[in-house]
């Protein structure tokens, strides 16, 4: 049996980095089986966020996962709440929620984006803040629902697209003043951030983590918006019969729902953070071969976390443990078995340190197929080397033809 896999490593892709000596954390690590598919793999740069849309998870793994975004996207909230069991009509509109730090006064248009996740709060804590803002805000219009630590969703029923709104990760440690809600709903989303920014310091969750020296997540944050979207089945465009996909992040496994790919348990504490258990992922994906699927989505958020943080180091500890302990098993045991395999490691977008958001960059991708190994004698998995290499897709929605071919 053919099978295929792509490890996607989140906003991998970076800048150079004064810290590093002008290298970027790819050419700062040690990545020796990313290395070894860009030799013997199609290896080069790919743009996975087509011109003129933004350069969100949301659209470049899109693109990854084989849907041309310009086709497909309808925004991202909708797509984390495919995979949070909310179901929408084709007139609702969802949101994503963040929990978020705000600082620097008591009127929200003053403040200032301290921490865009609350200090990675804990998912227990977050349920209880957004079960009280939900009995605050709800109406048969309005609808909050819990997520994972800081990711969350509101629904407005019956709802107009067209508000102007701003990822809170892309104005860490800037005023809020000119990002708040414009537009569509604007004035509904504007109140119900005042209010809870005017009752979120004061719950006893809140209390306890500044007690603790934990940022409060003191705010909710919506952007995002969207509707239902409507994949056309993966296994319909790529004649792939069973298909999975392991991720901790809502928007992945959703997009993943909406494709009808599985989303496969990890046995492991899965976080999203450079504190995962990178073991367990790399674990389950062989699982999941052994079980009889033929295509695996593995996907890893550490790096993006870490570039949203500016954290170089642990960006570099993500990169090296992704491939020490995901790529580097899953390629020894698709290789034992014997029979044709395909792989792809890319990002799906850069997250520089140095600016703490993604950008629209082509990725570096290195697809390896065990039945046409090539030979690029010496390279290593970098952004300049996969330049270097001179190859460019301007559709990166196009590999997964390839990978799965």
């Amino acid at each position: 049996m053919m099978r295929s896999i792509v490890f996607l490593c989140d906003g991998m892709a970076d800048w150079p980095v004064d810290a590093l000596g002008g290298k970027t954390p790819l050419e700062a690590s040690s990545h020796p089986s990313m290395d070894l598919m860009a030799q013997k793999g199609l290896f080069g740069l790919a743009q996975t966020v087509p011109e003129g849309m933004p350069p969100g998870s949301d659209t470049a793994n899109l693109s990854v996962f084989g849907y041309d975004p310009k086709i497909y996207y309808t925004g991202r909230s909708p797509l984390e709440a495919v995979n949070m069991g909310i179901q929408l009509a084709p007139a609702d509109v969802a949101f994503r929620c963040n929990l978020v730090t705000l600082t620097g006064s008591d009127r929200l248009e003053d403040c200032v984006m301290t921490d865009y996740s609350a200090g990675e709060i804990s998912t227990e804590e977050a349920a209880q803040l957004i079960s009280a803002m939900d009995a605050l805000f709800r109406t048969d219009r309005v609808e909050l629902h819990p997520g994972i630590s800081y990711r969350h969703c509101l629904v407005l029923r019956q709802a107009e697209t067209g508000a102007r709104l701003t990822p809170p990760h892309d104005i860490s440690g800037r005023p809020v003043r000119d990002f708040l809600p414009q537009g569509e709903n604007s004035a509904l989303l504007r109140d119900m951030m005042e209010r809870s920014f005017a009752l979120l310091r004061e719950h006893p969750v809140n209390l306890a983590r500044v007690r603790a020296g934990k940022n409060p997540a003191n705010c909710l944050w919506f952007w995002g918006e969207g509707r239902k979207p409507a994949l056309r089945p993966f296994r319909e465009l790529y004649g792939v019969e069973k298909g999975g996909v392991i991720s901790a992040v809502d928007l992945i496994r959703g997009i993943g729902r909406c494709a009808g790919l599985d989303v496969l348990p990890v046995d492991g504490r899965i976080t999203g953070t450079y504190e995962t258990d990178f073991a367990a992922k790399g674990r389950a994906a062989i699982r999941a071969f052994q079980q009889g699927y033929s295509f695996v989505y593995l996907h890893m958020e550490a790096p993006d976390e870490c570039g949203h943080h500016g954290q170089v180091k642990e960006k570099i500890f993500s990169i090296e443990e992704i491939d020490r302990k995901v790529i580097t098993p899953v390629l020894d045991y698709l290789r034992s078995t014997g029979e044709p395999f395909t792989a792809l490691v890319m990002p799906d977008h850069p997250t520089p340190l140095s600016i703490r958001t993604h950008v629209s960059d082509p990725v570096p991708f290195a697809l390896l197929d065990s039945r046409t190994p090539q030979d690029h004698p010496g390279a290593a998995f970098t952004e300049v080397q996969a330049k270097t290499a001179g190859l460019l897709l301007p559709q990166a929605c196009s590999l997964m033809g390839r990978l799965v071919r």
